[in-house]
């Protein structure tokens, strides 16, 4: 078998794995790179060790502990709280608060798995207390996390955009972001237009639920953790301070202050996300180096033509994101095969077919097999209510590879030509 060969079935197996085993699929990468050293001539372990992006886990590691320890000290939680109390009652306006809620924590750099965690059970309350669909607010509490998930600022929008980056589409951040937001926003929207037409008219307004009535002002502790998340922000934003290692400063500030318990930041880091996808980025430097990300590329062209890549590969990613992981997977493996995949073509715009990749791989991950549906369906405590949600988050995610398909071949040229 060759080189490229190798690295291809390595890759494909590790896919394979995240669909159908519960160990964690970086590790399972790490352990394949090593097995394709042994196997590929002249690739020992120094050629494992060097396809280790450290870069990207450093800014992973950053970005991640910031926010493990901000939501150690209560101060995620607090601001959640705070900002539902918003809605003063009114059932109309509880949802898109709710998507606004989860949509702001997201994209400051949690990410979407914490910003549901942290929304999703408000939401389930909130729901219940004003006889709103479970299933509305579960997808705009997911939805919003997810619209905000490719944020610059965010753990997975720098995935994607180093990733981009090392494929040479760089300087489109703001695109990124954008394209994913968008498309989530106007799927949402339309969910809420069905909802708002099939309420029955005349239906009160309710009253929030007693423990988001009254919100205690924010602590000492949690009003520097604020600060210090503010003033990381704006440098990286306006100075371009690196993202992780400015991160590690302002954790490290708030742990010497003893705003931040270091024990519990570290408990609440998420080590299994950073390892997938560190992992996989292994796998994936590798078998790019011997070949296999061509040979994959050659693959993926056979799917489609230069006028239909856009919605083809929407759909690919987006289904097998709906079994696999968006951030540890899909996006890691996919977005390096862009450049030979346009090459194979003869044509297609590499930026239109990367935005295609991230709308129609996180459209999806609703579904209740990922973590994002999976904590909503969690924070439901009628064990009737919450199968039927599950059935109901199942047909949206399974349905969101083929509206992905759709949006990206209809949108993501023009957007990226914009």
């Amino acid at each position: 078998m060759s080189p490229a060969a190798a690295s291809l079935v390595a890759l494909l197996l590790a896919i394979a794995l995240s669909f159908g085993t519960r160990v964690n699929v970086g590790l399972a990468a790490i352990a394949l790179a090593f097995v394709l050293g042994l196997v590929v001539p002249g690739a020992r372990q120094e050629a494992v060790a060097a396809a280790f992006p450290a870069s990207l886990f450093l800014t992973l590691l950053g970005v991640t502990l910031l926010f493990a320890a901000s939501e150690a000290n209560g101060t995620l939680a607090r601001l959640a709280e705070r900002a539902v109390r918003l809605a003063r009652g009114d059932a109309r306006v509880v949802p898109w608060l709710l998507f606004l809620v989860a949509f702001a924590i997201s994209a400051v750099g949690p990410g979407a798995v914490p910003s549901v965690a942290l929304v999703a059970p408000l939401g389930a309350a909130i729901s219940m207390q004003l006889g709103l669909s479970p299933f509305l607010g579960a997808l705009m509490v997911a939805n919003g996390a997810n619209a905000g998930n490719l944020s610059p600022l965010s753990a997975v929008g720098i995935i994607a955009n180093t990733r981009m980056a090392e494929a040479g589409i760089t300087g489109h951040e703001a695109k990124v972001f954008a394209a994913n937001a968008i498309a989530h926003l106007l799927v949402t929207a339309v969910a809420y237009t069905v909802w708002l037409w099939r309420r029955p008219a005349g239906s009160p307004a309710g009253a929030l639920p007693a423990q988001t009535a009254v919100s205690a002002p924010l602590d000492p502790k949690q009003r520097l953790t604020c600060a210090a998340i503010t003033f990381w922000a704006l440098g990286v934003i306006f100075l371009k301070l690196p993202v992780g290692l400015s991160a590690m400063v302002a954790v490290v500030l708030l742990l010497a202050l003893r705003v931040a318990e270091e024990s519990a930041t570290l408990r609440r880091t998420p080590w299994g996300a950073i390892l997938m996808v560190s992992g996989m980025s292994t796998l994936v430097g590798l078998a790019e180096k011997n070949g296999g990300i061509e040979l994959f590329s050659g693959l993926l062209a056979r799917l489609a033509t230069p006028a239909t890549v856009n919605g083809a590969m929407a759909f690919v990613t987006g289904a097998i994101s709906t079994y696999s992981s968006t951030s540890g997977v899909v996006l890691p493996t996919f977005l390096p095969t862009v450049p030979g995949l346009v090459a194979r073509l003869g044509g297609g715009d590499p930026l239109a077919i990367s935005l295609s990749i991230n709308v129609g791989s996180s459209l999806v991950d609703v579904s209740p097999l990922s973590t994002l549906g999976a904590l909503c369906v969690a924070a439901v405590e009628d064990p009737e209510t919450a199968r039927k949600l599950f059935r109901e988050l199942m047909a949206w995610g399974l349905s969101m590879t083929l509206v992905g398909a759709l949006l990206s071949q209809l949108f993501a040229g023009p957007l990226a030509r914009s």
